[in-house]
């Protein structure tokens, strides 16, 4: 038998973690295919670096949008790739764990599955992402008790209440950090007639993007295309324009939290004013967003210590006590 693994296959970021040695891998989910002969020419960082940047016949593509797979056969060789990275061969097949979106469809579930089964796993199990980023927080998710844990990946915003071992109130979006580097593509193509590239808006986000008015009075200069002439074209952009630019994204965010707050009973939404909301994925960490949250809920929020590594972590935990928490896993009567 392999050293069992835990894959939390996202839509920006793919980590894995191998029992009793921690998370081996941590990769941006782009995977660079030569159409001409379907070769796979990089994967991960390597791939990043060529998002709009490659000739014609190679494409940079994310085999994964919102979550769910948008192209089974290359998630297939994705998946495969990283098992043989982290030490996989033909003579060792492992029991592989996979994080999931809860909003998933039994049919992406079914796709997910049969992806790792032919990429080399065993036995393929398959666990909500927010009940592992619950696991990866510490959270005490077996006592009766609420918990509440915000994951806002690139894709999605799952936001779930769990109290003895359990969901007891969800709410899951299509909406994710991706969606906020979009509005910010659409608002400079809109606003100042230049287009920018998906890195560049990631980029501005990062440097000055923000939920929530901060003391920041830093602008950005940000260089692309001038739609109308076709040559290069700086601009400068504040925060408080970056701000305006994702205030959708960010409200449907907040609104799923709330309207999950609203799903939790009464007794539970008591125990989250003394637990308060724990942040985790990659898109928790823009600025500003732990107070924009509370602002709107009343509740203490809480970004957790590694929200990009969180939920990998504690499906690793899972793998670590296999027997005693597997109970959580989907389908896992089988």
């Amino acid at each position: 038998m392999g050293r069992d693994l835990a894959i939390d296959l996202g839509t920006a970021n793919t980590l894995v973690y191998a029992r009793d040695r921690g998370i081996v891998l941590n990769e941006p989910t782009v995977i660079a295919l030569n159409e001409k002969t379907q070769a796979v020419l990089a994967m991960g960082h390597d791939a990043w670096q060529m998002i709009g940047r490659t000739p014609g016949y190679i494409v940079a593509v994310r085999p994964l949008r919102k979550g769910a797979i948008t192209d089974f056969d290359i998630t297939q060789r994705m998946i495969r790739l990283l098992l043989k990275r982290a030490g996989v061969t033909r003579f060792n097949r492992p029991r592989v764990l996979i994080c999931v979106p809860s909003a998933i469809t039994e049919v992406e579930r079914r796709a997910v599955e049969e992806a790792a089964r032919r990429a080399g796993a065993a036995d393929p199990y398959l666990i909500h992402q927010p009940m592992a980023a619950a696991i990866g927080a510490g959270l005490p998710i077996h006592e009766p008790l609420g918990n509440m844990v915000v994951d806002i990946g690139g894709g999605t915003t799952e936001t779930a209440v769990i109290s003895l071992g359990g969901i007891v109130a969800l709410q899951a979006i299509r909406v994710g950090s991706f969606d906020i580097d979009a509005s910010i593509q659409t608002y400079v193509r809109r606003d100042y007639g230049m287009a920018i590239g998906e890195r560049t808006a990631e980029e501005i986000k990062l440097a000055i993007g923000s939920a929530y008015p901060v003391d920041d009075s830093v602008k950005a200069e940000v260089r692309g295309r001038d739609l109308m002439t076709g040559l290069p074209k700086t601009v400068i952009l504040s925060p408080d324009e970056v701000r305006a630019a994702i205030d959708e994204q960010v409200s449907a965010i907040v609104d799923s939290v709330v309207q999950c707050l609203g799903q939790a009973p009464p007794e539970l939404a008591q125990d989250l004013i003394g637990q308060g909301i724990h942040l985790v994925g990659g898109g928790g960490m823009l600025r500003g967003l732990d107070r924009r949250l509370e602002e709107e809920t009343a509740i203490p929020v809480h970004l957790v210590d590694a929200p990009l590594e969180c939920v990998v972590l504690g499906a690793g935990r899972c793998l670590e006590a296999f027997d005693s928490l597997k109970v959580m896993f989907m389908g896992a009567e089988r």
